[in-house]
């Protein structure tokens, strides 16, 4: 059989091109390590939080504390991940800051909607809980929920900027030009202190830790629906939605602590325990259910 030789420029042709395909190999990039990854092998990650307590916030000597702080401390302990960094962020940047970089989980006690599911994941829910004004000592206006404020064009209420309650009013059929809104806790304290709001709304737990710790107001009860709608909200902790192997391993270790007698021990301090537990997830969340 014929065999036609190889010519010498054939031979240093196919050379050059193994050449340059093995520098083209050798100058890929490595591969970017994940957020989960990278956490492990630093052996810390940075948590976003707004200084809502009992939710999340930094105590006078610059603790991290708060239920979502705590829990995330204690589930990324179990991750192989022992230092977590606070990253104070007002409210309403919490989520532009994650997708940011800013920080790497929101841990802040956010309540799970489908607005919010649209720009972040979720965990499943840490915690289940409903609503309550604050208002001046004596309640002289008669406050009792969104429907009071409503229904008194007279009357002002403080919202924090980028929160739930926002809307909340607005379901109720609170007009616009009677919402304040502010940027943290201690401006909705000294908003109805002073008589700028008639009220402010927030979580239950947290207008009764403010009213606890602040002159001259007080907690209304707490209610659980706003226009005949259930407001039990469910706060878990945000993840940005690259970061699918992060969510999914903080999930696992969730899963197993929540209820847990170490759980309840951690969180009975600061408000929470057995009555507060969620009682939906968050694809249920995520959906309006």
């Amino acid at each position: 059989m014929f065999k036609s030789p190889i010519s010498r420029r054939s031979v240093v042709k196919a050379a050059a091109v193994l050449a340059l395909a093995g520098a083209a190999f050798t100058s890929l990039p490595a591969q970017a390590q994940s957020t989960l990854e990278k956490a492990k092998a630093e052996g810390f990650i940075r948590v976003g939080f707004a200084n809502e307590a009992p939710f999340g916030y930094a105590t006078p000597d610059g603790k991290l504390t708060g239920e979502a702080p705590e829990v995330a401390k204690a589930v990324l302990a179990k991750m192989g991940i022992a230092q977590v960094d606070g990253v104070l962020t007002e409210f309403g940047s919490l989520i532009p800051g994650l997708k940011a970089g800013r920080f790497d989980i929101i841990a802040a006690g956010m309540f799970i909607n489908p607005k919010r599911c649209a720009e972040i994941n979720f965990s499943e829910p840490s915690y289940g809980i409903g609503q309550a004004m604050l208002v001046a000592k004596g309640n002289p206006k008669g406050v009792k929920d969104y429907s009071s404020i409503k229904d008194n064009a007279d009357l002002k209420l403080a919202v924090m900027a980028g929160a739930v309650e926002g809307g909340y009013a607005k379901d109720a059929g609170v007009a616009a030009e009677q919402i304040v809104s502010l940027p943290d806790q201690s401006s909705l304290v000294a908003a109805v202190q002073s008589g700028r709001a008639d009220a402010a709304a927030l979580t239950a737990l947290s207008i009764a830790d403010m009213a606890k710790k602040a002159d001259g107001v007080e907690s209304t009860t707490p209610f659980g629906e706003v226009a005949g709608k259930s407001v039990k909200g469910h706060g878990g902790f945000g993840f940005r939605k690259e970061d699918t192997d992060l969510l999914e391993a903080f999930n696992a270790e969730l899963k197993t602590f929540l209820g847990s007698p170490e759980h309840i021990a951690l969180v009975e301090p600061l408000g929470f325990g057995k009555d507060y537990l969620p009682n939906k997830t968050t694809a249920e969340l995520c959906a309006g259910q």
